[in-house]
């Protein structure tokens, strides 16, 4: 059982700090890869701790699970955490995020959705962003562009 809804099993829709990982995925043309979730929003690929993992497993594993592909060589970009980091999702779970942001240029594998938690992947060119882009994952890819351009 994945760890959050073990959790919540004991906190009901409370308040919980929740720790995850993303990955800003970025092909030869420095495109950037999204997933449309099926909620018709775009975002980074990644998810939600499970015990025992460090972010860079969770990152791995959420990458492969959603994606198909292996990311190697990723690289710590930033954490995001706090107050902004907060979600009401629309069971009445509420959590607060702790997300450590990577990314990776070096990728293998066929790219495979996961169907079950999205219906499209895409590469695009930073400056031609979704525009149901969700607003977390495009400040991480923003603060990717500076530390990138810097």
């Amino acid at each position: 059982m994945e760890y959050f809804k073990y959790l919540r099993q004991y906190v009901g829709h409370r308040p919980v700090i929740l720790p995850g990982s993303v990955v800003i995925i970025v092909n030869e043309k420095n495109e950037v890869l999204l997933q449309k979730r099926l909620d018709g929003h775009w975002g980074l690929p990644g998810g939600l701790m499970d015990l025992g993992e460090s972010f860079e497993e969770v990152a791995q594993r959420e990458v492969f699970e959603e994606t198909g592909l292996v990311v190697e060589d990723l690289k710590l970009l930033t954490v995001r955490s706090g107050s902004e980091y907060y979600l009401k999702v629309p069971n009445g779970d509420e959590l607060y995020s702790a997300t450590a942001v990577y990314y990776a240029k070096d990728v293998s594998g066929d790219m495979k959705i996961d169907y079950s938690e999205s219906e499209k992947m895409q590469y695009f060119p930073p400056d031609s962003l979704p525009h149901k882009l969700n607003d977390k994952d495009k400040r991480s890819i923003e603060y990717y562009l500076k530390c990138e351009s810097n």
